[in-house]
């Protein structure tokens, strides 16, 4: 592939708040297309080895099974790659990588991830392809989430095993995460699956909504309820800085969740609830528009970036700017968006020959040491998501057409 220069974006306009044009979609994605090109061709030949992240200083991919929660992020990228090139190339490479996640219908599930599993990867692949053996996976992951959902809480179960803080087996849990998980039952529940799928979404966006939240609508990372009763019992933290503090990807969990609600249900409460959401991250950010690891964490600005959470809220936000009545916010909802992403495709956080990831500067469990100032998949994979909305919405279609 013809190598491709990437723009770099004058940040001085970001911090005078002038508006400054999108990044090139094609160079952008083209970069990115050229970089997963080399993971590819430096993975081993077992798909069972999937990249997660790579530390700060290395260059070689740390790799995961497809039991880790991180394991459909690298073939839904393969997806994303084939839907931007139509080169079968990355067909086949997704379709290798995503039938490598099946096993995980075969069990209960360990954990509430199995949105993030299967429908960032063979999502992505019914999506594209229709095909019919990805469905009946699908149907299967939304039965088996479902079992984790208790009526008496309004909630799907988060961690049932033992976690700092969350008193499991007595106290039931439910982490912010837990919103992006919701887009497979509404899906399920549309395509042949039970209805009661989409029942089961709407309390546990309804619940999250109520709970989840100060009165700023900034985020809690982790609500304990009473399992037998249903009463919240505590606010806590798992991978924030406090029990008060807003975690930046925690919030843009929230952010990119309850825009999908609302795209699922047409339900204004969550449209609303979405933009609150939105305004408490966007007032606070950095004038680069890449947010601290933790808003509130003790030494800002000396603490480590989190361009996952940019990623994740940039392409939340080209979804919202879409829904959005007030024509002004919905500007205003891209511009932001087209910012953070123009801040991600600067030499400062794009990899380049750094390593073979698409960005720096992300930062995973803080508090636990793990994954600091380091590239991670699910920055890339967000990242060339919104890069392949945003070209859509350049192209006048809409974020849900195929390109």
């Amino acid at each position: 592939m013809k190598k491709l220069v990437i723009p770099i974006v004058v940040v001085v306009a970001l911090v005078t708040g002038c508006r400054s044009a999108a990044p090139p979609q094609n160079e952008v994605l083209g970069y990115c297309i050229g970089q997963a090109g080399k993971t590819l061709k430096a993975l081993p030949a077992d798909a069972d080895m999937i990249p997660r992240s790579i530390a700060n200083g290395k260059t070689d991919w740390r790799f995961v099974n497809y039991r880790d929660w991180t394991c459909g992020f690298w073939p839904g990228i393969l997806w994303y790659s084939y839907e931007y090139t139509h080169d079968d190339k990355w067909k086949l490479a997704a379709q290798r990588y995503s039938r490598a996640l099946f096993p995980l219908v075969d069990s209960a599930a360990i954990d509430h991830d199995l949105g993030f599993q299967v429908f960032t990867s063979i999502g992505n692949g019914y999506r594209l392809t229709h095909d019919t053996v990805y469905r009946t996976i699908l149907l299967r992951a939304a039965d088996t989430l479902a079992k984790l959902f208790n009526p008496k809480v309004g909630t799907i179960l988060s961690w049932p095993r033992a976690v700092p803080g969350v008193d499991w087996p007595l106290r039931h849990n439910t982490i912010m995460d837990n919103m992006i998980n919701l887009e497979l039952l509404f899906w399920a529940a549309k395509n042949g699956g039970d209805k009661k799928l989409y029942d089961i979404a709407v309390q546990h966006a309804t619940t999250t909504m109520q709970n989840h939240f100060r009165p700023d609508y900034s985020s809690y990372h982790v609500v304990v309820y009473d399992t037998a009763t249903g009463k919240k019992i505590k606010d806590i933290t798992h991978q924030g800085f406090s029990d008060s503090s807003m975690w930046a990807r925690g919030q843009s969990w929230a952010i990119y969740g309850f825009t999908m609600v609302y795209r699922e249900t047409k339900d204004k409460r969550f449209l609303d609830f979405a933009q609150k959401v939105t305004d408490v991250y966007l007032k606070k950010l950095p004038a680069d528009r890449i947010p601290y690891w933790d808003f509130n964490a003790s030494k800002v600005p000396d603490e480590p970036r989190d361009a996952s959470a940019a990623a994740v809220t940039s392409s939340a936000l080209l979804e919202l700017s879409t829904l959005v009545t007030d024509k002004a916010k919905g500007t205003y909802y891209r511009e932001q968006a087209e910012q953070m992403l123009q801040t991600l495709s600067t030499a400062v956080y794009q990899s380049r020959e750094v390593n073979n990831a698409f960005l720096l500067h992300s930062t995973g469990h803080k508090p636990n040491g793990g994954e600091i100032d380091a590239s991670i998949i699910y920055a890339d994979y967000y990242y060339i998501e919104a890069l392949l909305r945003l070209k859509k919405l350049a192209e006048g279609k809409s974020i849900y057409d195929k390109l």
